[in-house]
């Protein structure tokens, strides 16, 4: 079969010395644990996965400054402690044992974030989830009538991110969109989504942008290439992505 072929422009910058931040969608797992497995020094979502782009830059932000989470932080949910800054996988039967793997996953990232040459961004979805004001991280399954679901405007994420980016001169900023289709947001909202995250994407200065999304919409772009819920990327589609990826900075 004949397809659209991809090209990207070798890059570089990635080398054996080099050390990787990733954060964001469970994408951003599945390229992280490619390059851990090729013997790069990659650290990915150290505090779970993280969706959106507020949260995304908070969750930096908090491994910037080092914070330390508290029993004030928490909620109790089905019985177990959770932070809505985490994801599920840190909830614990008790809270000190919630806080203890909180706070390690916070020391771990902060070390990983003051040591990256690279920190790569993978956008989930420009929908948030508000609770008191506040955009989360998790809703972790709490009634729909807590939340307000909004879908964030470009200047937004910009207003987030590039401050971030001014503020590490020293640190290679890379970029991409998720191609995980969020179908609760619907189709067209979902491509919505995704035209936000790009577009907000292109908007920042002084980062790259690596077109994971393209790969799987215009290149493959075929049901064979995704999973069983005709959502997720198939591994084929995933090492396709992460061949690109290597191509591209490695």
């Amino acid at each position: 079969m004949v397809r659209t072929e991809l090209k990207t422009d070798r890059i570089g910058g990635i080398s054996a010395d080099s050390r990787l931040l990733l954060l964001g969608s469970c994408f951003t797992t599945e390229i992280g644990s490619r390059l851990a497995a090729d013997g790069y020094n990659a650290t990915f979502n150290p505090t779970g996965n993280v969706y959106n782009p507020l949260s995304a830059a908070r969750t930096l932000n908090n491994l910037e400054n080092r914070r330390r989470y508290s029993a004030s932080d928490l909620i109790e949910v089905q019985g177990l402690w959770r932070s809505l800054d985490h994801h599920t996988r840190l909830a614990a039967p008790t809270p000190d044992e919630a806080l203890n793997r909180i706070n390690g996953s916070m020391e771990l990232g902060a070390r990983a974030l003051a040591e990256a040459t690279h920190v790569i961004i993978t956008f989930g979805t420009a929908y948030v989830f508000e609770r008191n004001g506040t955009v989360v991280c998790n809703c972790h399954k709490l009634p729909a009538r807590e939340f307000v679901r909004r879908r964030l405007d470009i200047a937004e994420i910009t207003d987030a991110w590039q401050p971030v980016i001014d503020r590490y001169p020293d640190k290679q900023f890379i970029f991409t969109v998720s191609p995980i289709r969020h179908t609760a947001d619907g189709l067209h909202g979902n491509q919505l989504s995704k035209a936000t995250l790009l577009l907000a994407i292109d908007a920042l200065r002084g980062a790259l942008y690596f077109p994971a999304y393209e790969t799987l919409i215009d290149e493959l772009r075929d049901y064979e290439f995704y999973a069983s819920d005709l959502v997720h990327p198939s591994p084929e589609a995933v090492n396709k992505v992460y061949d690109h990826f290597k191509a591209t900075f490695l």
